[in-house]
């Protein structure tokens, strides 16, 4: 195992971040606050330092409440079914919330926003001819049975855009009074960039021409005049619906308030929807930063394109399960860095399947071998002592410098690896067992594989237990078809063979000790445990 002694320590990370934080404040400060694309948030200074894509460059998660930070997610358009594109950026984002809760302790309250009125939701609606509730509350229940099959945890709030127009219009409203938003002559309203000096902080294009209605071509529908045949809602500028960017304004804003620890959703929301997001939502509360840091994940490929519907290159979440487990696709995820691009192909699981197995037969072993049923082994105590306690050092620092979650993979396969080695060395004579030592790696390797939402030898889940008791029931099928074919070849034989039927007899005795209950019937044998009676044949 390498040795990872180069593994820069939490608090030197911290007072590291510390001074290059005050030097950048005091530079910052010289500034304009139009002209600052972030500023600091003030607060305590975490352990973690974060990307910023505002700046581009890392800087310190500065918590404006000690161990304590709001999360609005970007969730679902609720019109089709999810695929694995759109999972493997929930799946990233759930490594991250688990990381910031077990790792470093920190307490998230997390809201998604559901978008249930929308472009996409009409016409889908529209060429089904399904009712757009109805449509769109079919997939959102899709949507979460998708997630949590592979066990992404369902945020603290979940909150729909049907069920908020009264706050929508009101916000809209108060962007018109401050001054910032204009009403087009067919009824529809659009937020004024050009008013907004803030505007851009994304690196957002140059205004363009006037069009459809707008001032410019950069300007934004926060509400959009109603059309034919489409639902609509009331509104002081007359019937419409919301526009996309204002949903989640709206939304966060009610559930957070004024002002968004954590912002997230994949990178191609950056812009526009997140800009506009930043835009409206400061306008409204007359601050100069609404999210004080922005999370963006890198997309999925197919074939080195984007996977999207609209390609038809796109694989269904029950799809991927049928070939792999959440497992596997999740240890895919955490391989690579969640703002990068993945291409995934089939022989892109073949090394997260394998790893997964090892994580798994690793576990098994130690604790075979720490009930005294693996008979070999020979622990250096010591020197595995020494790679946990670095390896859980060199963790901490990885996930702490930006999530490097494919640094804390290898991390954890260069201790695993350590550990098979002295597993599976022969045992010395006379040299005592060590137990704890291995007992200690294996709870480490179990925790930090759960803590990145790995369910890896999870016995204790109902899906595995579902899995455990037909792989049980097939077992004992198989052991009592085997012992009752035995049995009628010892009673077809001349002389009744004794010893077999004495073997037959102890097997059911010994059966029986453990719950299972055969009885014989004639050539046949029936089995039941709890009642449950089943014939072999």
């Amino acid at each position: 195992m390498k040795l990872l002694r180069s593994c820069i320590s939490s608090t030197s990370l911290r007072k590291h971040w510390l001074h290059i934080s005050t030097q950048r404040l005091q530079n910052e400060s010289k500034q304009k606050p139009a002209d600052r694309a972030w500023a600091e948030p003030e607060g305590v200074i975490s352990d973690v330092v974060i990307y910023n894509p505002l700046v581009k460059r890392k800087v310190p998660l500065i918590l404006r409440n000690r161990g304590y930070v709001t999360w609005y997610m970007c969730g679902p358009t609720v019109y089709d079914s999810a695929h694995i594109g759109h999972a493997c950026s929930y799946v990233r984002l759930d490594v991250i919330r688990r990381i910031l809760e077990d790792h470093f302790d920190i307490n998230l309250v997390t809201v998604m926003g559901i978008t249930d009125i929308d472009d996409k939701i009409i016409k889908k609606s529209l060429e089904s001819k399904r009712d757009w509730k109805e449509l769109t509350r079919f997939y959102e229940k899709e949507f979460f049975a998708d997630m949590a099959a592979l066990n992404v945890q369902r945020p603290y709030l979940c909150s729909r855009v049907s069920e908020h127009l009264p706050q929508i219009i009101q916000f809209i409203g108060q962007i018109l009074h401050n001054g910032g938003a204009y009403v087009s002559n067919e009824g529809s309203v659009y937020f004024d960039t050009i008013q907004y000096k803030g505007y851009g902080k994304f690196g957002a294009k140059e205004p363009g021409a006037p069009i459809h209605g707008k001032r410019n071509g950069a300007d934004f529908a926060l509400w959009k005049a109603a059309k034919p045949d489409e639902p609509f809602w009331e509104s002081p500028w007359g019937p419409g619906r919301p526009g996309w960017h204002i949903e989640c304004s709206v939304m966060a804003s009610e559930s957070v308030g004024a002002n968004v620890d954590i912002h997230s959703g994949g990178i191609d929301l950056a812009f526009p929807h997140h800009e506009n997001e930043e835009a409206q939502s400061c306008q409204y509360h007359g601050v100069e930063q609404w999210v004080n840091y922005w999370l963006h994940t890198g997309h999925l490929h197919s074939k080195n394109m984007k996977m999207s519907k609209s390609l038809g290159n796109t694989i269904s979440v029950s799809e991927l399960l049928r070939e792999y487990t959440s497992d596997q696709f999740r240890l895919y995820i955490l391989s690579s860095h969640y703002r990068t691009g993945i291409d995934y192909t089939d022989q892109s699981m073949v090394a997260p399947v394998t790893i997964t197995k090892k994580f798994e037969s690793f576990i098994d072993d130690c604790n075979n071998y720490v009930a005294g049923t693996l008979p070999m082994g020979n622990i250096d105590d010591v020197t595995l002592m020494k790679g946990l306690v670095e390896t859980k050092a060199a963790i901490r620092t990885a996930l702490a410098n930006d999530f490097e979650t494919p640094k804390a993979i290898r991390y954890l396969i260069d201790l695993v690896a350590l550990g098979n080695k002295m597993l599976h060395s022969p045992a010395e004579e006379g040299k005592s067992r060590s137990p704890a030592a291995v007992a200690a790696t294996a709870n480490y390797v179990t925790s930090t594989l759960r803590s990145f939402g790995l369910q890896v030898n999870a016995k204790n889940t109902a899906q595995r237990d579902i899995i455990a008791a037909a792989q049980t029931t097939d077992v004992i099928e198989s052991f009592v078809k085997f012992r009752q074919d035995v049995r009628n070849f010892a009673l077809q034989s001349k002389s009744k063979d004794k010893t077999l039927l004495g073997v037959c007899d102890e097997a059911r005795k010994e059966l029986s000790v453990h719950g299972v209950q055969i009885k014989d019937h004639g050539k046949e044998s029936t089995w039941s445990i709890g009642g449950a009676r089943k014939i072999s044949n």
